[in-house]
């Protein structure tokens, strides 16, 4: 338990959603600071997102004091802003375990507490599921609350729209809370954020229909009846003011914008919206990192944190650190590229601090794109940009290029397009768990034609497979891990690699570790501690999934009996699953000892990346390990 926990007078009392409803507003304000505190400290403490959650908190208390959540369904989109959450529904005590192995997760969970009602770890499905379970609802002939709370930079994407569009259609009674603080995890883009940034104060809008009034009532002889009907209709002066007329047009009711740190205010609202027997929206204005200057001040920073001095908001300082990371080399690698080509064009989905395309973006504004959160329209925005002779670069998590598959095959692919897709976060992530884990991209891409996929084992290589992209005629893709690299120099002038060329590491008499991207240094380190026992292991770095290096794997078939498949990807239609097809397909597996070790058929829960692949036994330790079995047989 942390101290800031220790130190509370209410927090420490509540186990349940309904402790929160007994409590006066000014007992609210008081714990809104208790859970501030708490989040705090164990974020600087073990990391996570920061900003997000110290933005909702009033918002949190509101939701949890007007509706009954014993009963009524509350619905987290990302469920990043969701720790205060957490620490009203029982988990108090377990709060010091957040986002480690075995201990609570960083995003709602329903295996983990009943009042986790939707499992989220990706944006814009809280609209969406809401309606589902509002359907459900009326259906079962119940009469309970559903509530989705949305950002405003989860409502870019496409899905969040076709949720509105839907709900609107079937009129069931919902509420949606818009979150709106003009942030996602960088800064808003787009017109939608333009259009909901056009808000204007109650005593303005105030004033302004009292003038329009008065100027209409002095028009002769219709003046009175022109200021009658602005009386009736003076709402719609509001709406064109305002995102209202956008909502209403969805077919729901709009209240808003309202004050999102005014708890009283909230629960007013909450409590009047409830008597409406329709899809309701409330815009609710929030700011993100409320509490906490240093967040405040830097929202896009403390979205996602690692350790800080809660003090100052500075990192802490870590030995042994300072190489760079593969986030980095890559943005500063497409920075060198782009100042030689201009026709390459990068392109993220509202991460370009997360992909490191900060850079990109200050050095060739004019060739930097940030879609928002829309995966799918990045692919296809670059599958044009191509067909008219640009290099397009879309950088985005592996998890979340997923929600694009459609797209890579239909438009990219199938037209054989020059759009390079660069996968950061591939493979294991750490402490955001299944949701955000890169485990599935060789198998999700493998199978597509024309597609060439490469994983580079460390920085160097990172750079001439960026180049081979680019060089390439036809789409590629390629991943890489989360984390800093082995300190491989780049050099000034990478050179392509030719497709399919793998590479010999180290040779070998007993047996060989076939393996690519982060795992080469890792059987390396194995196959040296092994030399000790005796055991004289050749690894092989294939360096691309496909093509496969064909002739090179044939040949240490030929040579060795003993083989071992390693990759950080889901072993089910996975790299390892590639090199067997090939083994097969040509006569040569008869004889053979073969193992596969990688992901296995299930989703793998947060921890380090250490202590995952530990687990996994994918490290050195696990590949030794497997190795001694397989030459002792």
């Amino acid at each position: 338990m942390t101290d800031a926990l220790m130190n509370t007078t209410i927090l420490s009392r509540i186990r349940k959603p309904g402790d929160v409803k007994a409590l006066s507003v000014a007992e609210l304000e008081v714990l809104a600071q208790e859970l501030r505190d708490v989040i705090i400290g164990q974020v600087a403490g073990h990391g996570g997102h920061l900003a997000p959650s110290l933005g909702v908190i009033e918002l949190t208390l509101a939701l949890f004091r007007a509706f009954d959540l014993e009963e009524d369904k509350l619905i987290w989109d990302v469920g990043h802003q969701a720790y205060a959450h957490k620490l009203l529904t029982g988990r108090v005590e377990q709060f010091h375990t957040l986002r480690q192995k075995g201990g609570l997760s960083g995003f709602p969970r329903p295996a983990e507490n009943p009042y986790d009602h939707f499992g989220v770890g990706h944006s814009s499905t809280s609209i969406s599921a809401a309606l589902g379970m509002a359907v459900a609802r009326d259906l079962k002939g119940l009469d309970h609350e559903v509530i989705a709370v949305i950002g405003d930079g989860s409502l870019t994407a496409g899905l969040a729209f076709e949720g509105l569009n839907q709900a609107g259609d079937l009129g069931r009674k919902m509420v949606v809370v818009l979150n709106d603080n003009e942030m996602s995890i960088s800064k808003n883009v787009g017109a939608l954020s333009r259009f909901l940034s056009r808000k204007m104060t109650t005593p303005f809008l105030q004033r302004l229909k009292s003038d329009v009034e008065d100027l209409l009532a002095t028009i002769p002889k219709i003046g009175d009846d022109l200021a009658g009907y602005a009386k009736r209709y003076g709402d719609s002066v509001k709406s064109f003011f305002t995102p209202g007329i956008l909502f209403e047009a969805f077919h729901f009711t709009y209240v808003g914008p309202i004050d999102g740190h005014n708890t009283a205010q909230m629960i007013k609202v909450f409590e009047e919206i409830r008597q409406i027997d329709k899809p309701v929206l409330v815009h609710v204005m929030t700011t993100k990192g409320k509490g906490y200057e240093p967040a405040e001040s830097d929202p896009t920073h403390f979205h996602g944190v690692g350790e800080f001095v809660p003090e100052t908001g500075l990192a802490r300082k870590f030995s042994g650190l300072g190489l760079p990371s593969y986030t980095s080399v890559f943005g500063s690698t497409l920075c060198d590229l782009a100042g030689r080509d201009k026709t390459i064009v990068a392109i993220t989905a509202a991460m370009p601090e997360g992909t490191g395309t900060e850079c990109f973006r200050k050095n060739y504004p004019e060739r930097f794109v940030d879609v928002g959160i829309c995966e799918q329209h990045a692919v296809t925005f670059a599958a044009g940009l191509a067909t008219q002779g640009y290099k397009p670069a879309v950088a985005i998590y592996s998890t979340f290029l997923q929600r694009a598959y459609d797209q890579i095959v239909h438009d990219v692919c199938l037209q054989n397009l020059n759009v390079n897709f660069f996968l950061d976060r591939g493979g294991l992530v750490g402490e955001d768990g299944a949701t955000h884990h890169g485990a599935f991209d060789f198998s999700y891409l493998r199978h597509i034609p024309n597609l060439v996929i490469m994983a580079p084992k460390d920085e160097a290589e990172m750079a001439r497979m960026m180049v081979t992209a680019f060089a390439h005629e036809g789409p590629c893709a390629m991943r890489y891990p989360r984390g800093t690299g082995v300190g491989a120099s780049v050099s000034p002038d990478p050179q392509p690699i030719p497709l399919g060329q793998g590479e010999l590491m180290r040779d070998g008499t007993h047996a060989v570790v076939i393996t690519l991207g982060s795992r080469v240094y890792p059987a390396v380190e194995a196959a040296m501690q092994l030399e000790e026992d005796g055991l004289e292991v050749a690894v092989f770095n294939t360096r691309f999934v496909k093509p496969l290096p064909r002739e090179q794997l044939l040949d240490l078939a030929a040579r060795f009996e003993t083989i071992l498949l390693v990759e950080e990807n889901a072993l089910a239609g996975g790299f390892g699953s590639a090199v067997i097809e090939l083994l097969v397909d040509e006569g040569v597996l008869s004889g053979k000892q073969i193992r596969r070790i990688g992901i296995p058929d299930e989703f793998v829960e947060h921890g380090t990346q250490k202590e995952l692949r530990a687990m996994l036994g994918i490290d050195a330790e696990g590949m030794k390990q497997a190795l001694r079995a397989m030459c002792a047989k």
